[in-house]
């Protein structure tokens, strides 16, 4: 065995033995009651940009921030190798401060069929590389599959004849299988079809193709999650799957053991529309679309997607589409709504070094991680071409958004007037004997901006004792409530009014709310 394999194989074995550890003991949580996820696993996290989680609103409007390009982090390797071109459809994965990245990487000439000119080379590898950082990555020597004659390449051991290049891995230390902690969902050709196919291992590197595949219809997926003990694939369905005209759609399939999935998926979000019905049969590539679906990032309380604004071309060629990335909130993990739709948070525009005769075009990957005070989110140009590679933007940490005042009154201290900015969250409670603590993401405070934060009860009326001023920025500002820091499930069921005060409350930028459970 190749050592640098053996190490790699080692590290990962080791914490998938350390997280499937069980806690025992009674543990407070936060309970959402309006929301689907009801009692939340850990932190509960409130954006403020999600009208769910804030649906109370008065003089404040919704923003979106988008990404800032990093640099290309993980590029193409050289000519010859098996991710000559790099196409990301893949997945990171940060475990105990390691980065795991798998990504298909393409090799040999690119025929001249339809299509070409999109980077749809023949040669498609599953391909697996890491970091300490998520910016500086290695493609380890894994010596596990034969590439042009020698084993020193970075390739996972991958049985499948006929991949294509869309997957997603999902890291799951709960299961008991230890050669199933790592699952993945992939697509490929079965009898001349794309098919939805699944697979196991248990330590990323070495995969076991289920007996079961293929386990559902086509499926281009992008994202992936656990969520109250069901897996969620999310992608794009077959064009007509859902209406009678050609279109890209966001769906989801449902599993309870990730080998028997849901007869159908459930379409969550439609870009698309039948403006000039009736629906021609010939009618491709010309809408609005969903390309992908979109990948998710599980936040407990919330699961945020990053999906692809397919733009079509009025002559159907593929050549001609542009793909930006956009925004999605869900609470199911099924249906998505558009914080502000059509907005691009990563656009394709000016990509830096994409080639220049191309239509710009995006692809998301799954991997969203927040890293010290940043978020970081990858992901790659759409055709596997000059240019491609693995890229990475960032944000202020859990800023993709926020809430800001319009229309604002000037200093307004008084929380019941009728101008007063402020947003009123989600019912939240927190368990029987339990307590938590508040935090706040904020910026743009100061000497004329304040933020004043408030519970209210189940009547929507002030608790007293229960109010507290945020008056400078911070990405995790702790609220104390007049001499205490902890709120309890004594006051039952409850509200969080967050207020815009100040000489300029219009300077102020809402971003998120995060609530803590202590341990008893």
């Amino acid at each position: 065995m190749n050592p640098n394999h053996s190490d790699c194989f080692r590290t990962l074995f080791q914490l998938v033995l350390l997280l499937a550890v069980p806690c025992g003991g009674a543990q407070t949580k936060i309970i959402l009651p309006d929301l689907p996820c009801g009692a939340v696993e850990g932190e509960a996290v409130l954006f403020a940009f999600d009208s769910t989680a804030f649906p109370f609103q008065s003089r404040v409007q919704t923003r979106l921030i988008p990404g800032r390009f990093h640099s290309v982090v993980l590029p193409h390797g050289p000519p010859g190798s098996p991710d000559e071109f790099l196409r990301f459809y893949g997945t990171v994965i940060r475990v105990e401060g390691i980065f795991h990245m798998w990504y298909f990487g393409n090799h040999g000439p690119e025929p001249a069929t339809i299509g070409y000119g999109q980077g749809s080379h023949p040669g498609k590898a599953f391909c697996y590389a890491r970091s300490t950082d998520g910016i500086h990555w290695e493609k380890p020597n894994l010596g596990l599959v034969e590439f042009n004659g020698s084993k020193a390449n970075n390739l996972v051991l991958f049985p499948e004849p006929a991949p294509r290049p869309a997957a997603a891995v999902l890291f799951d230390p709960e299961d008991p299988r230890p050669e199933r902690r790592f699952k993945l969902a992939y697509e490929a050709d079965n009898k001349g079809t794309a098919r939805l196919c699944v697979a196991f291992s248990p330590d990323g590197l070495r995969w076991t193709l289920s007996p079961l595949n293929p386990v559902g219809p086509f499926f281009e997926m992008a994202g992936i999650a656990k969520v109250r003990g069901k897996y969620y694939i999310n992608g794009q369905d077959a064009t007509r799957a859902h209406q009678a005209f050609a279109s890209r759609q966001l769906a989801t399939f449902v599993s309870a053991d990730f080998e028997h999935w849901s007869p159908c998926a459930a379409v969550g979000l439609d870009r698309s529309s039948d403006l000039n019905g009736p629906s021609i049969e010939h009618e491709w590539n010309i809408r609005e679309e969903v390309h992908l679906g979109a990948a998710l990032w599980n936040r407990g309380s919330v699961l945020l997607g990053i999906y692809g604004q397919w733009h079509g071309n009025p002559v159907g060629d593929r050549r001609y589409t542009s793909i930006d990335l956009g925004l999605t909130v869900t609470h199911d993990a099924i249906h998505h709504r558009e914080p502000i739709p059509g907005f691009k948070l990563i656009p394709a525009r000016e990509q830096p070094g994409s080639p220049a005769a191309d239509m710009p075009a995006l692809m998301q990957g799954q991997g969203f991680e927040n890293v010290g005070d940043k978020t970081y989110y990858w992901y790659s140009l759409w055709k596997g071409n000059e240019g491609t590679g693995v890229r990475l933007v960032t944000w202020d940490r859990d800023r993709l958004g926020m809430l800001k005042p319009i229309y604002p009154s000037g200093v307004s201290g008084n929380p019941t007037a009728v101008n007063y900015c402020q947003a009123v969250s989600c019912a939240v409670k927190v368990s029987a004997g339990g307590k938590a603590k508040m935090f706040v993401n904020a910026s743009g405070l100061g000497a004329h901006s304040r933020l004043r934060i408030a519970l209210l009860d189940a009547a929507f009326q002030p608790i007293p004792g229960y109010h507290a001023i945020i008056a400078a920025d911070g990405l995790r500002s702790p609220v104390n409530w007049e001499n205490r820091e902890l709120f309890g499930a004594s006051l039952g069921e409850c509200y969080v009014q967050v207020g815009f005060e100040g000489v300029r409350p219009e300077d102020a930028n809402f971003h998120a709310l995060y609530l803590e459970p202590v341990a008893p």
